[in-house]
């Protein structure tokens, strides 16, 4: 039976890990004991429930109940937590998501008692290291001894930074295995669609009609804490608003909507207030998510997951970014990368609007990455 301590801190992680809980309950239970360690990166309590109860995860071995906090801090406590749950719980492997400071704490404290690190989403790259996440990423990468890649494009990325793509097993740090494996969202998209449309009630509670609303999320701090971008974005979506006189749905976290009080011009913010067309509401479940995009007739996101989940539900995207980890869904015409610049915002949502013929190849894998994931870990940390 092999040990594997897996690690979330914000709620995109939970929804990742729920898959390989999933593939692991479903497939491999006499083989694989998972321990789902929360290190309350981001933690709030109603909110991480509901998504614990929505994707039927195990509840979490344990929260180290870390917080918010600086960069240092918030990593030093989280190598300190996850080096005693690892040394306590003899576990075989740790297993990281994505690119938060969680995902790069648990690696490099497993990596220094060499423990194994098996990182789901390696490879991505925004070749921006002024983003924290890229720095978490890259060295996250370069700990890790078997690499789970989303895209051929991923992998790509690590062969151009050193890594062999034909090693043998077992999977070693200094010997690491890279698998192109498909996506773990992509997996939870096809599983939980049906259930969103049985349970979601979203669309009905907001009078919302199908094919006739925007779906907006902002959070990335560059946008929500910059008076500029916060602006120049609400000023693309008022105006967006009243050329379509189309519904606008914004799920907001409680900081980002502080962050609108403080920032936005005064006229922009009684603009939104008094615009009946533009709701912005708390933070959503991911049942109540995947309605919204499966619905929705346009996606404007600075999140990579909702970049992603657009795609799976074949809707396009403007992302407010200037750059994406995923740059096949824009090399393919799928989304259009605006940053937070007003007249950009509106002229890709025109141009996606208007535009009638899109293709959606299979970049993301065929729906079971997480069984691939799981077996692989079998396969290579037990020869």
């Amino acid at each position: 039976m092999i040990k594997i301590i897996t690690i979330v801190g914000a709620r995109p992680q939970i929804i990742k890990a729920s898959a390989i809980s999933r593939a692991i309950r479903n497939h491999f239970s006499e083989q694989v004991e998972e321990l789902i360690v929360h290190t309350g990166q981001h933690y709030d309590e109603n909110m991480s429930a509901i998504f614990f109860e929505e994707l039927e995860i195990p509840k979490p071995y344990i929260n180290l109940q870390v917080g918010s906090s600086g960069h240092a801090q918030q990593t030093a406590e989280i190598m300190q937590g996850v080096e005693k749950i690892i040394q306590d719980t003899q576990a075989n492997a740790v297993l990281i998501y994505g690119d938060t400071n969680s995902t790069i704490a648990a690696a490099l404290a497993a990596s220094k008692i060499h423990i194994p690190v098996i990182h789901v989403e390696a490879g991505l790259r925004s070749f921006n290291k002024h983003m924290p996440e890229e720095i978490n990423r890259i060295l996250s990468d370069h700990v890790s001894s078997m690499l789970f890649c989303p895209t051929k494009a991923a992998v790509k990325n690590l062969e151009r930074e050193g890594f062999s793509l034909n090693p043998m097993a077992p999977a070693e740090i200094n010997h690491p295995i890279v698998y192109h494996c498909g996506d773990v969202m992509f997996d939870n998209s096809l599983h939980f669609s049906t259930l969103a449309d049985k349970k979601s009630e979203i669309l009905q509670q907001l009078h919302l009609e199908a094919g006739n609303f925007i779906l907006v999320t902002i959070h990335r701090n560059a946008n929500t804490d910059e008076r500029e971008r916060l602006n120049s974005i609400f000023r693309a979506l008022v105006t967006l608003q009243l050329q379509l006189q189309i519904n606008i749905v914004l799920p907001l976290h409680p900081r980002t909507r502080k962050m609108m009080e403080t920032l936005l011009d005064e006229d922009l913010q009684a603009a939104c207030e008094e615009n009946a067309s533009i709701q912005i509401i708390p933070p959503a479940g991911f049942l109540d998510i995947i309605s919204l995009e499966r619905n929705a007739r346009l996606v404007i996101t600075d999140s990579g997951g909702l970049q992603k989940e657009a795609y799976f539900f074949e809707k396009p995207c403007v992302i407010l970014r200037p750059e994406t980890e995923w740059v096949e869904i824009v090399e393919n015409g799928n989304a259009i990368l605006a940053d937070a610049d007003e007249n950009r915002i509106l002229k890709a949502a025109h141009e996606l609007l208007e535009k009638k013929e899109f293709s959606h190849p299979s970049i993301f894998g065929d729906g079971r990455a997480s069984e691939f994931i799981v077996q692989k870990i079998i396969d290579d940390l037990t020869c």
